[in-house]
């Protein structure tokens, strides 16, 4: 049921709306859309011009004050903490609206969510609300519960109408039935027995009702919500539970399923549910403590029937419990990881880019859309690195470093992760020509070698067979032979999957890792010995450039193993942040000729450039930078960010040595704040991605050391104690009290200690403690 508000007299009225058209044309009026941009951006006054409309009541009247006719539907109003939560709960509600009754679901002002649902008969607009929020495991708005509550509504567009049933135009209910159900609703609320949390009553913003007991008021369990243990209990509903009635370990059931259909091959069609829905109940069993009622309140429906869900639920509840499967096991560990939260080195948000960039730097950049050009900023570093042969920079440790850079562009799916192509295409397209033509000479030597057979006259490998760009389904053999024949320049690879890497991971399944800390490291040597004649024996230096993206969820997953071991430091990282839903298509400008010409004389600065070249400003900079990240690391006292920010001056300082030669040998004032801010960012992404899970694996790792040796535990006493003060240290130490006499008096024996009155003691000094 929809009811348009207008005013009348001071007073709020209603006309109810019957069919979609008019209602989606007094939403898209232009002055509503204006109201709704408008209030987005903090005017609250505009908010207020929106388009009001009532959901709860029938108001046959027309009269919104002291309405008495509850209608068939009620609102929802969810506040959501990001565009990325709202994109998160919608995702939820769409996916589980024939449980939950969905009519519409649109978008507000203040980025949350208003949802319209089918309210079950007999029960309270706050009971049906908490209903929702425990199915869906979704805050929500208390106050929003009353009959005669409006909710300000923005435009009807695709962007910010994600739902809308036809069936909300339609009201089952007479004027009488309607009346009727209004003096039980008011009967049941005045005798307590809403089935709802008691917090329910009290809350009125950002209310979790999986926090708090259900029950009807009155100490009974609400027979309509899944519990754990059976019937007669009430389910202690806890996002840090082993089993929640909406989640398993804080993590909605909606988003474990969502992931299992996505690792199976898709949501099941016709011809398949039965059987998929089947498989997918058997392994929700141990995540739903093997309970009937819980598996039935969670399983998608997916047009089947509530008979069919029962009889598909009941056969897998017959199967032997096994335990949680492996591919559940893994979706709930890969779904907490990224769920953590997410943590900077300066901020929740990253560093702004400087508005003055590097002349290179604005060039690179310029076709991109504002959102990616921080992604583009740092992508575009490895490519320009690898036109370098032979050159050298020394850092402020006195060791040389050639400028190896690598890259991984860390964002969510469908975050653009594209954006990078073009510029690196462009940067590369010099060495791509030369690489083609001695890759036409490698071909026409195999050639010649089949036709030759296995005899002595076999052709030697061809001289000066430079190929830098090597294939992104490289192998060892294959990354040995490119580095060895390279005559000193790197080798570089663009990977749209940072997992392609795992090629290279060899027998102790950490070979890829170690090959980027060897392309970090300087004077480092990558190879292999083969003792057959046809095998590649070669251990070149480890020149090697490489960019490389993910999303957010894989990349956690690729490094998680390796958080201590080095890989992260020695790489530099960046993102794209998410955009506005129903945010406009960024556009792209053209990489034409005149893009090629301006880039072409930096290109020709990197290639021409040989030998040690000093930088006064890079090397100063560098210094600066040290000093800033030690200042933030000593007022933070954080000993990752610390950690990580060694590698992260380097990598800044290489940055700044790149575009010095390209820039002809010259310092630009620019170079200094764009280093400044690319070094920020870099540890800014690191420590959102990893900082965290770099904390716990650093803990563990200290745990499994051991603990220190033992002390005398004189020490931790003052020179004059009491029998307390040794029983306190003691306890602090992990000892019992009981001993503490035995102790004393042992210390009494050896004159470590004299005893001053009956219970109190003083050291004695110039003794052995």
């Amino acid at each position: 049921m929809v009811n348009e508000i207008y005013m009348d007299g001071g007073r709020k009225k209603a006309r109810p709306i019957t069919n979609r058209a008019d209602y989606i044309a007094q939403r898209n009026h232009p002055d509503n859309a204006k109201n709704f941009y408008d209030a987005r951006g903090g005017d609250q006054k505009a908010k207020a011009r929106q388009r009001q409309y009532n959901y709860g009541d029938l108001l046959p009247d027309g009269v919104l004050k002291g309405c008495c006719h509850p209608s068939s539907t009620f609102p929802h109003d969810i506040d959501c903490n990001s565009a990325e939560e709202q994109e998160r709960i919608k995702r939820i509600l769409l996916e589980m609206k024939d449980e939950t009754g969905l009519l519409e679901l649109s978008g507000s002002a203040n980025y949350g969510l208003h949802g319209i649902f089918r309210r079950e008969p007999g029960k309270t607009i706050l009971e049906c609300q908490v209903k929702v929020a425990l199915l869906t495991h979704t805050e929500m708005d208390t106050s929003a519960h009353d009959q005669q509550r409006v909710l300000y509504t923005g435009p009807a567009t695709p962007d910010n109408l994600f739902f809308l049933d036809d069936a909300l135009f339609t009201e089952p209910l007479t004027i009488e039935e309607s009346a009727a159900e209004y003096e039980r609703l008011k009967e049941r609320v005045a005798q307590g027995l809403e089935e709802v949390p008691p917090g329910a009553k009290k809350a009125n913003k950002h209310y979790r009702p999986w926090e708090e007991e259900i029950d009807d008021g009155r100490g009974n369990p609400s027979p309509d919500l899944p519990r754990e243990g059976g019937e007669g209990g009430a389910q202690k509903v806890s996002p840090r539970g082993d089993l929640e009635g909406v989640g398993y370990k804080g993590i909605p059931y909606a988003d474990i399923i969502n992931e299992y259909w996505q690792r199976t091959g898709g949501v099941p069609v016709d011809g398949e549910r039965n059987v998929r829905l089947h498989k997918l109940a058997v392994n929700l069993r141990a995540i739903c403590d093997n309970k009937r009622e819980v598996l039935l309140a969670v399983m998608p429906r997916l047009g089947l029937s509530e008979q069919e869900m029962a009889s598909i639920v009941d056969s897998a509840c017959k199967e032997t419990p096994k335990g949680i499967s492996k591919i559940v096991k893994q979706i709930i560990n890969d779904l907490q990881e990224s769920s953590l939260p997410l943590k900077g080195a300066e901020g929740e948000a990253p560093p702004p880019m400087p508005h003055r960039l590097p002349k290179l730097i604005q060039l690179l950049t310029s076709k991109t859309p504002d959102i990616y050009k921080a992604a583009v900023a740092h992508a575009v570093f490895p490519p320009l690195a690898t036109h370098l042969c032979d050159v050298r920079f020394t850092y402020t440790d006195n060791m040389e470093h050639e400028a190896t850079l690598m890259n991984c562009l860390m964002a969510g799916t469908g975050a653009g992760k594209g954006c990078i192509d073009k510029p690196i295409e462009h940067i590369m397209a010099d060495i791509e020509r030369r690489d083609k033509e001695n890759e036409r000479r490698e071909a026409e030597w195999k050639k010649d070698c089949q036709k030759k057979g296995a005899n002595k006259d076999k052709l030697l490998r061809p001289e000066g067979l430079v190929i830098q760009i090597i294939d992104p389904d490289m192998t060892k053999p294959a990354l040995v032979t490119r580095m060895d024949e390279a005559e000193g320049h790197f080798v570089y690879v663009k990977l749209n999957e940072l997992d392609l890497f795992e090629q290279l991971k060899g027998a102790t399944g950490k070979q890829h890792f170690q090959l980027m800390c060897l392309a970090f490291d300087c004077d480092a040597t990558y190879g292999q010995t083969r003792i057959g004649t046809q095998s590649v024996t070669a251990r070149p230096m480890c020149r090697f450039n490489w960019n490389a993206c993910t999303t957010i969820l894989k990349g956690r997953r690729f490094f998680r193993n390796v958080l201590t071991d080095g890989p992260i430091s020695r790489i530099n990282f960046c993102t794209i942040p998410e955009q506005e839903i129903g945010a406009k298509q960024p556009v792209f400008g053209q990489y034409d000729l005149a893009f090629d010409e301006a880039l072409k004389p930096y290109i020709d600065n990197l290639v021409a450039a040989r030998g040690l070249i000093a930088s006064p400003q890079a090397y100063k900079l560098a210094i600066k930078l040290q000093d800033e990240c030690a200042e933030f690391a000593q007022l933070s006292q954080n000993d990752t960010y610390w950690n990580l920010s060694h590698r992260a001056c380097v990598i800044a300082w290489l940055k700044a040595c790149v575009l010095y030669v390209a820039n002809g040998q010259k310092w630009e004032k620019s170079i200094e704040d764009f280093i400044r801010w690319s070094l920020n960012y870099d540890l800014w992404c690191k420590m959102q991605f990893f900082g965290n899970k770099i904390e716990e694996a650093n803990k563990t790792e200290e745990s499994r050391i051991g603990t220190r040796g033992p002390k005398s535990l004189l020490l931790y006493l003052p020179d004059e104690f009491t029998t307390e003060d040794a029983v306190r240290v003691r306890q602090k130490e992990g000892l019992s009290a009981d001993n503490t006499k035995k102790m004393i008096s042992q210390w009494k024996t050896r004159g470590y200690i004299l005893q001053l009155t009956v219970d109190s003691f003083k050291k004695v000094k110039n003794k052995n403690q």
